[in-house]
């Protein structure tokens, strides 16, 4: 059973639908993975599941609980968290003070969870007075990961991590992802260098054209000729 799921959701902008009856999710402690040519509509089912665009059908559930119609703030205080690709941290302020934005559920156990985002990327711990607009792209996004994981989530949902970051900082992103898996947190994420996602995703969703075309693990999809030949180059 899934512990975040999108269920049959068909959704869109304006009167035309994007997704349609597309079915995404993610067991506790896994890691799921959306991948999909560009304009498949990787990007608006995480909006849609996190609720930041609403759905003409279908239902979004969370632990059980029909989630359908609540606001993303009040998602956060149920246990999701959202990093989205772009203007995912406040540039302005210190490592810590965006830390600290994150910490508004958790405040009385906010020293905690600073110690857990500083053992899990050292590297903030030692630039934790500085503005995260100096930071290197892939800092900036272990600030935007540890901000989201700042709430204690179920559940994080990732929106193009590795974007903008050179192919060694990537393959240090993923291993930090999955690494929060390890530890409990589900892991959802639209990813487009797919066939690293793939390798360390327990489950895939490959769209195309706002429907699921393929479902199965990160493996099966990997060794599937079809998947490889039409989305992972071969």
């Amino acid at each position: 059973m899934y512990l975040l799921s999108g269920e049959n959701i068909t959704c869109g902008y304006s009167s035309i639908d994007i997704l349609s009856n597309c079915t995404i999710g993610v067991k506790r402690g896994q890691i799921a993975s959306i991948v999909g040519p560009n304009g498949a509509g990787k990007s608006t089912a995480m909006k849609a599941i996190f609720g930041l665009l609403g759905i003409r059908k279908g239902k979004i559930f969370l632990d059980g609980e029909d989630i359908t119609n609540l606001q993303p703030q009040e998602r956060v205080l149920k246990g999701m968290g959202f990093v989205p690709q772009t203007n995912n941290i406040f540039p302005s302020l210190s490592v810590q003070e965006n830390l600290e934005m994150g910490a508004f559920i958790q405040a009385k156990n906010c020293e905690n969870m600073l110690n857990y985002i500083y053992e899990l990327f050292p590297i903030l711990r030692d630039k934790r007075y500085q503005q995260a607009g100096e930071l290197s792209g892939g800092q900036r996004q272990q600030v935007a990961v540890g901000r989201a994981l700042m709430t204690s989530p179920k559940v994080l949902m990732l929106d193009e991590p590795s974007a903008g970051v050179s192919p060694i900082v990537m393959e240090g992103i993923f291993k930090k992802i999955k690494e929060i898996a390890n530890q409990g947190t589900a892991i959802l994420m639209v990813e487009q260098n797919a066939k690293q996602a793939l390798t360390i995703s327990d489950l895939g969703f490959v769209l195309n054209q706002g429907k699921n075309l393929f479902t199965d693990t990160g493996k099966s999809l990997l060794d599937n000729k079809e998947v490889r030949q039409a989305f992972l180059g071969g």
